[in-house]
Formats: C-alpha cells, structure tokens, sequence
C-alpha cells in the first residue's frame, strides 16, 4: 500500500480509478459539440442536443435538471472509486461558508427565504441553521467558529451584511488555502492559490472603483504566494491602473487585458486559468490529481452549458454568447 495526499490506496488501485476517469473524459464537451450547441437556432434545440449527449435523466427536464444531475453523476462516480471524500472537500468549503451567510442572513430576517441554501458542502446545511437559530457554533467545524460567530455579530448587532459577507467570503478563502496545503497534494494547493488570487483581483478592483478605505482590503484578501498582499492592498488604494500596473510585475501579467475588457473577460480569464493548469493531469497515472481534474472539468463544463443555455433563452448574439464560453479540459 502507498499513501498519496490523505487517501490509502494500492499502486493498483489508483491505476483502475485514473483509468475510470480517462474513460470519463471520452464523454466530456469538446470544442464541436460547443459549436453544434452555438449553431442550435434555440434553447430547446441545445437541450435537445444536450439530451442525445446523455445529458440528464429523460427527455422534457427543464435546464437547471439537467445541470443538477449532472453534477451528482460526476459526484457519483468519484464516490465509486474513493472511499474517503475528505480529500475533496477543498472544492466544497465555500458552499458551507455560503449556507452559513444564508442562515444568519435568514434568522436576520426572520423569515424563511426559499431556495438560499445550497447542496453538497461539507457540512449539513441543516445543522449550520440550527447552529445560527440557536446562536451555539460548537457542532460546527473549528475553522467555522470564529468566523460565524464574528458575522453573526456584525448582522445581528450592527445589520451590517456587507461586512457579514466579507467576514466569511475571507474565511472561505483561508480555510480553502489551509486545508489545501495540508493535503499535500499539488493540484489542490495550485487550485487553492489560484481560487484566491482571481477572488483578490476581483475584491481589489471592485473596491478601487468604489473607493473602498484600506480597513476593507485588510478584511477582505486573503493572504497567497503569488500575490503580494501588501502590494495589493496599496495599488488597491491608489486606484484601478495602480492595479493594472502592479499586475503587469507578476505571472498574472495578461489578467490586465481582461480587466479593461469587462468583469465577464475577467471571470472568463479566472476560469480558463484553472481548467488550462489542470490540463497536465490528463497524462498523470498515479495519483489521486487526476480524478480531482475530472470534478473540475465537469464544474467548468456545468458552467460553460449553463452560460450557453441563458444567452440562448435570453436570445443574444452567437458572438456575444462565444464570447463568454470557458476553455474545455478536452
């Protein structure tokens, strides 16, 4: 037996499961199925083509079905070829900072507002209610302590949500870096520093356009290695092209482009960033990197579906649709 990242598995073992995921990847959306979904004249024509893919359950699902299947067969599947999810869970911590932001912002208002709650975190969405209703964080994970219960403070005692927000959108991203690098697994840290460096870039220019003070940035980013935090934080303050001119001095150079294009290039350059640095794990054999490849590539492709089928339902442009399509892992 060998240990790699967390999880015990034979040499043999990890063969089999990377073999299951290279069998996988036969089926995931390439670049002409993108443009055989583009050509379709409408939205039901793309989820007709999505069907005859193997899209879904049966003929007649609305999108959002669809989409929600597909992501628990992907889920699924994983399951079937590792017993300890554990290793996992870095791509789902923010879902449980998002259901805790949901809950106190529910117990706020005191009224239950429908469909704020997401699936599939690491913790039961059930029991981070509770833990709000009750104001009594001690079932919840360590790394959610402190942060609930700071945010809780700021909505119940001052209702100030935003902050509430900022609270625990940095501790999502601090428990994401963390955990990842005690995985000791290189496709989890890389996906780990690059999920806080485009959620930095995102918080720094959307702050220097609101003139945001430096109490706000000190809050709100989160601390990686390929960004100066500092650095940030003063350009930041200074102004967006202090920004760009910051960018301009490290490896994410050509996210300045995008940022003057629009915030839809930008999320798209975020994106394509991670799926095109995960790319090499399609010809890694042994090890637990490509299946975590595989989950990605599937959320990148859930998503490049879902922004297709609203530019058709919305009846937009082939060109303005293309344009926000993400890079394929195939």
């Amino acid at each position: 037996m060998i240990e790699r990242e967390g999880v015990w598995m034979s040499k043999e073992q990890y063969i089999y499961a990377v073999a299951r995921v290279r069998s996988k990847e036969l089926a995931l959306l390439d670049k002409p199925v993108l443009e055989q979904l583009l050509s379709c004249k409408t939205y039901e024509d793309c989820l007709k083509v999505l069907t005859d893919k193997g899209w879904g359950e049966h003929s007649g699902e609305s999108a959002e079905e669809i989409l929600t299947q597909e992501r628990e067969k992907t889920w699924t599947f994983i399951r079937e070829l590792v017993t300890d999810m554990s290793v996992f869970d870095t791509f789902l911590y923010e879902k449980d900072f998002h259901n805790l932001k949901a809950a106190i912002k529910q117990v706020y208002v005191r009224n239950e507002v429908p469909n704020i709650f997401i699936n599939d975190g690491t913790v039961d969405k059930e029991l981070i209610f509770e833990a709000v209703k009750n104001h009594d964080f001690t079932n919840l994970p360590d790394h959610m302590q402190t942060a609930a219960e700071e945010a809780y403070q700021m909505q119940m005692r001052n209702g100030d949500g935003q902050l509430c927000d900022i609270i625990l959108d940095r501790a999502a991203l601090d428990t994401v870096y963390k955990k990842a690098g005690e995985s000791g697994n290189e496709l989890l840290m890389e996906y780990a520093e690059l999920r806080v460096v485009t959620a930095n870039l995102n918080c720094a220019i959307r702050g220097a356009k609101t003139g945001k003070r430096i109490e706000f940035f000190e809050m709100a980013l989160a601390q990686c290695q390929t960004l100066d935090k500092k650095e940030l934080v003063r350009a930041a303050l200074t102004g967006v092209e202090a920004i760009y001119d910051y960018l301009s001095t490290t490896v994410y150079d050509d996210a300045v482009f995008a940022l003057k294009e629009s915030f839809s290039t930008f999320e798209r350059w975020c994106d394509n960033l991670i799926i095109n640095r995960i790319k090499p794990q399609k010809y890694n054999t042994i090890s637990v990197s490509p299946l975590a490849a595989y989950i990605l590539a599937r959320e990148n492709e859930i998503k490049t579906v879902r922004i297709l089928l609203s530019g058709k339902l919305n009846e937009l442009p082939e060109n303005s649709i293309r344009e926000r399509l993400r890079d394929m892992y195939v």
